[in-house]
């Protein structure tokens, strides 16, 4: 009877199989190589400018948020402040009002007809009945001065009530801006993770090298500050060169790019937003040709970005995460308009 049973593979066979297997491992391997290849150190360098771009864009939004937190919050303080104070008067009108309750009960316990009976002196009841008369009188007033006060003080808690809904939808607000900002981040950071030390190391050195560069090389030209206000902010923000940008950095030490101005203009006395979109929006806009130093530059169709005007076709700005305060040319971004303050 024939046997059924396959006949028995040579260990040549096998190899050759073995063989043409990884072969094929190979091949596919290549082919995934080849369909997704390393990205150059340029390619990713453009795609963390990009990110950090975005990441400016929503550090603005954020300070945005956060200047309208701490508006709600000291107008909570101030409300809650006046709910209490309000309480407290309540409270002693009321104790008044009890107190001329019990001194009309112990003078006008019994009717002022069987006073006038009983007493031997006319007069004395006389002089009783006028103050009782004065007594409900200085009630009726009481009376009135706690209703008053009673109706501002509830309006004045729902008041309090809506801020403080207010407040917590915007520090919801916050926390997600802060997510964005710090997810933006984290892909520009991964980015970067995928080159070599060497090659993260020579992108760090070329970004200092155009830091020093653009500093050393700065001509400022000799235009003077159209005021005193505008020299003496853009010579505090000349001292602070170098100064690492930090989103939501407001100084002294680290800023974002509406955080130096802010500051620099604070250091001079002057108040200004705490936004770029909202500096953006005060004092004198002025072309390109009319800055002078220490006016506000403003970059990008929604006006995410703002510097100092230097002089002579240069900025001073802080200019995004990675980077430290420095001179550079108008150019490199676009220019929107010029705002005098």
């Amino acid at each position: 009877m024939a046997s059924h049973r396959r006949p028995k593979q040579s260990s040549r066979a096998r190899v050759t199989v073995l063989t043409a297997t990884a072969a094929a491992a190979v091949a596919l391997t290549s082919q995934a190589a080849q369909a997704d290849p390393k990205e150059s150190k340029k390619e990713v360098k453009a795609k963390v400018d990009a990110l950090y771009e975005e990441a400016e864009h929503a550090t603005e939004k954020y300070n945005g948020v956060k200047e309208k937190q701490d508006k709600l919050e000291k107008q909570v303080d101030t409300l809650q402040d006046k709910v209490a104070r309000g309480q407290d008067e309540l409270n002693e009108l009321r104790n008044g009002l009890g107190s001329m309750a019990t001194a009309q009960y112990r003078t006008g316990g019994i009717d002022p007809s069987v006073q006038l009976m009983l007493s031997s002196d006319p007069d004395t009841y006389l002089d009783k009945a006028s103050a009782l008369e004065q007594l409900s009188t200085k009630q009726a007033d009481a009376l009135g001065k706690i209703a008053d006060q009673q109706r501002s003080l509830k309006q004045q808690r729902e008041e309090a009530s809506t801020k403080l809904a207010e407040l917590a939808d915007t520090r919801e607000a916050l926390g997600d801006k802060k997510k964005e900002i710090q997810g933006k981040l984290s892909k520009a950071q991964a980015l970067l993770n995928t080159l070599t030390a060497k090659e993260r190391a020579a992108l760090a050195a070329a970004e200092a090298a155009r830091a020093s560069r653009a500093n050393d090389r700065a001509n400022l030209g000799n235009d003077a500050s159209a005021s005193q206000r505008a020299s003496a902010a853009f010579s505090a923000a000349k001292s602070k060169i170098g100064s690492p940008y930090v989103w939501g950095g407001s100084g002294p030490n680290s800023f974002d790019c509406s955080g130096l101005t802010s500051w620099a203009y604070r250091q001079a006395g002057v108040s200004i937003p705490r936004t770029s979109e909202s500096q953006a929006q005060i004092g004198t806009r002025l072309g390109q040709s009319q800055l002078a130093p220490g006016d506000l530059v403003f970059f990008y169709g929604d006006l995410h970005h703002v510097g100092f005007y230097a002089g002579n076709g240069q900025i001073l700005h802080a200019p995004k995460p990675g980077a430290s305060v420095r001179y550079e040319s108008i150019n490199n971004m676009p220019f929107q308009f010029g705002v005098r303050v």
